[in-house]
């Protein structure tokens, strides 16, 4: 079959009208038409994604002797809108997470606080755990969560002028979030640091009292951490997505070896 051939019949299957195929190409119905009836061709940003729509592989629109492959090894167009659209989408989401990991960390500081008084602290603990775990549902329960996980599974394929302008981004990100990321370990450091002298009766009691100020620092630097971190792997996935590919799939070769242990 031609590529207007194939076109048409997977449109047919698809149940889509030429108009409505050409709403989700973003062109006209009479590209559509003149596709169908090879008197022209799509560029490689319309083929791509016609790709994406029909879930077949661009080998098969492009050559007669190719058959339809296998979803799962089919390259997925990213377009510009859907890129900034994940990684805002990221950067909305970062924050409740990161806010839950310190929370969690929080949640000791009523103890050390009022040790003496075991309902305050157990009530307070429980309330910042329940703020805690809600922080965290926020953020796993966005309505885009679903629409994004096509990217962290798929072969990603860009129009090579925006993945240029998103390296120099991620470049440019990453050498402020460098210092943030430093300033994180940094408070970590210190407040780790303390407990682990005073608990070595290094510090001989001088730092006791300041053990929920040291939690704090601890709290705050795994926010710092936790944010940037979600943020710059955002970019890594994209940019660097083969790698990002090779790591999924070992992690689900080592989830079936072990399944498979498991059975034997």
């Amino acid at each position: 079959m031609s590529f207007g051939e194939k076109l048409f019949k997977l449109r047919k299957e698809k149940g889509f009208s030429q108009q409505e195929l050409a709403d989700e190409l973003r062109t006209s119905r009479q590209a559509i038409s003149k596709w169908e009836n090879d008197q022209g061709f799509p560029e490689t940003e319309k083929l791509l994604l016609i790709g994406n729509v029909f879930e077949v592989s661009i080998d098969y629109l492009l050559k007669n002797d190719i058959e339809q492959n296998n979803k799962d090894e089919e390259s997925y167009y990213v377009s510009k809108e859907m890129a900034e659209g994940y990684l805002a989408h990221v950067l909305k989401i970062a924050k409740p997470i990161a806010l839950a990991v310190s929370l969690f960390i929080l949640a000791f500081t009523p103890y050390l606080i009022f040790n003496d008084s075991p309902k305050i602290y157990t009530f307070l603990t429980i309330i910042i755990g329940t703020l805690a775990v809600l922080s965290f549902f926020k953020a796993a329960s966005t309505e885009d969560q679903q629409k994004y996980e096509v990217l962290k599974t798929s072969a990603l394929v860009f129009d090579q002028s925006y993945l240029k302008d998103l390296k120099i981004n991620y470049k440019n990100l990453r050498k402020k979030y460098n210092s943030f990321i430093g300033v994180g370990v940094t408070l970590i450091a210190v407040g780790a640091g303390s407990f682990m002298l005073e608990e070595n009766d290094i510090t001989q009691g001088v730092l006791l009292p300041y053990y929920p100020v040291l939690t704090v620092l601890i709290a705050l630097g795994a926010f710092i951490i936790m944010r940037t971190s979600l943020i710059i792997e955002a970019y890594e996935m994209l940019i660097n997505n083969e790698k990002h590919i090779r790591n999924v799939q070992e992690k689900s070769q080592k989830k079936l070896r072990k399944i498979w242990k498991e059975w034997i």
